[in-house]
């Protein structure tokens, strides 16, 4: 009877982990929800507000244009052959149209008008579509400071100029602002749903730093690496990078930015008295996360974290404090970026800053918030403004010296919030207090 009951109590926690994550099919269909919503919705109070009135999108199969990725349906995991996109949006009419040069229509939104009988040279289909409207602005994705809106391929490019007339040429302007505003913009829906993106991202976290997973003297850091990469595959989930884990403890070693981004020695066994450091992140209904948080392993003995180490958490907690109290629609990010580290110097905190935006991409379109190595500021994507219903992913670190360890720590933070008229938030918590190794507690405050 006790091997019955503890095999029924495995399979009701496999099968309520299981129904956390939503089949293949389901998933399907709420992208294809939220897409619609966004082409009908959302894209043309985007054009009309950067004043464009044509949208021309072109690529090719797997040569995707990053933003043409978020206009396919779930069913599509490529474009097909030469995929041309265009979106018309007539001020004067009110009139909305979605049109595929294509064969086929794009999913249930963007209907197919090739008339191949009429116009067997798909270029020609498209400079029919273009004379018929007559747009003031043709907008292409080209851009010199985001390479999610740069996806007009050279080819594409030429093939196109030798089929517009000079009147047409003439036309043609960047569509970078329309496209970063596309990828930035979060809807309402997306917003119900991201929540629980960042749950799973934190349910893992607490999972992998626990007594669970790590048994100090044999787990080494890259056994961890692996088993939040295998963690995230087994619960149906994806990752836009590879987890990275890193340590520092009492010994003679400098944790420099170089060491926590690039210069992790492998298979480094975890020990008692480690400060554990994790960066993962998760990709589900076309979303992403970027999390970082801490764990401690209590030496023997101990039954709690170290003063010196809480107090060097919640330095980084106050450094986010002071990032997130800056942000404000209109701002550049190098401007929140030079605020924010001013004050970091008026209160004594060595920072440093390298926040950006999230949503469809883990590095994505929007306003950079300082580089780890350009705290001076970025040129280009950095001087892009901050817009409302944007999402972040607050990364930074800050100094501090551990006197019993006669050294200094960086507390490498990162969490995922959201920017709105009614100011920002983090979209799941934070973490306020360090994990607990060999037990576990809820460290997600408000």
């Amino acid at each position: 009877m006790r091997k019955l009951l503890i095999a029924l109590v495995l399979l009701a926690t496999i099968t309520a982990e299981a129904q956390q994550v939503l089949t293949a099919r389901e998933q399907s269909r709420v992208v294809d929800e939220l897409l619609g919503e966004r082409i009908n919705q959302l894209l043309p109070k985007l054009m009309q507000e950067e004043k464009i009135d044509m949208w021309v999108i072109i690529s090719r199969e797997y040569n995707e244009d990053p933003v043409i990725k978020t206009f396919l349906p779930s069913t599509w995991l490529s474009a097909r052959r030469r995929t041309i996109l265009v979106f018309y949006n007539n001020a004067g009419t009110g009139n909305f149209e979605k049109l595929a040069i294509a064969r086929y229509n794009v999913g249930e939104h963007i209907k197919a008008a090739w008339d191949v009988e009429k116009y067997p040279n798909q270029w020609d289909a498209l400079t029919q579509i273009i004379q018929q409207r007559n747009p003031q602005k043709i907008a292409l994705n080209y851009s010199t400071d985001y390479g999610h809106a740069d996806g007009l391929t050279y080819t594409e490019q030429k093939e196109l100029m030798e089929k517009l007339s000079k009147e047409q040429q003439a036309k043609i302007v960047s569509a970078e602002k329309l496209a970063v505003r596309w990828l930035e913009t979060r809807t309402d829906r997306e917003m119900m749903l991201y929540p629980q993106l960042i749950q799973f991202t934190h349910q893992i976290i607490e999972e992998g730093f626990s007594e669970k997973v790590i048994m100090p003297g044999i787990t080494t850091t890259d056994d961890l690496v692996w088993w939040f990469r295998q963690r995230i595959r087994n619960l149906g989930l994806d990752t836009w990078f590879h987890p990275s884990v890193a340590v520092q403890r009492n010994d003679p070693e400098n944790f420099e930015h170089l060491r926590a981004f690039s210069n992790r020695p492998k298979d480094d066994v975890i020990r008692p008295g480690d400060l554990l450091h994790v960066d993962i992140g998760i990709t589900y209904l076309r979303l992403n996360t970027d999390v970082q948080e801490h764990a401690y392993v209590l030496l023997p003995g101990e039954r709690d974290v170290p003063e010196s180490i809480k107090k060097a958490f919640a330095q980084s907690n106050r450094v986010q404090d002071i990032l997130t109290s800056q942000f404000a629609a209109g701002k550049t990010g190098n401007q929140i970026l030079k605020d924010a580290l001013q004050q970091c110097a008026k209160e004594n905190i060595t920072a440093s800053i390298y926040t950006h935006p999230i949503g469809f991409h883990g590095h994505a379109s929007g306003p950079t918030i300082g580089m780890w190595d350009m705290q001076k500021g970025v040129p280009g994507s950095g001087d892009f403004p901050m817009h409302y219903r944007t999402a972040y992913s607050i990364e930074l670190n800050s100094e501090y010296m551990i006197p019993e360890w006669k050294k200094k720590i960086r507390i490498m933070l990162e969490q995922d919030g959201y920017f709105d008229e009614k100011g920002f938030r983090y979209i799941g918590g934070r973490q306020t207090n360090l994990h607990i190794i060999p037990r576990k507690r809820n460290t997600h405050g408000n």
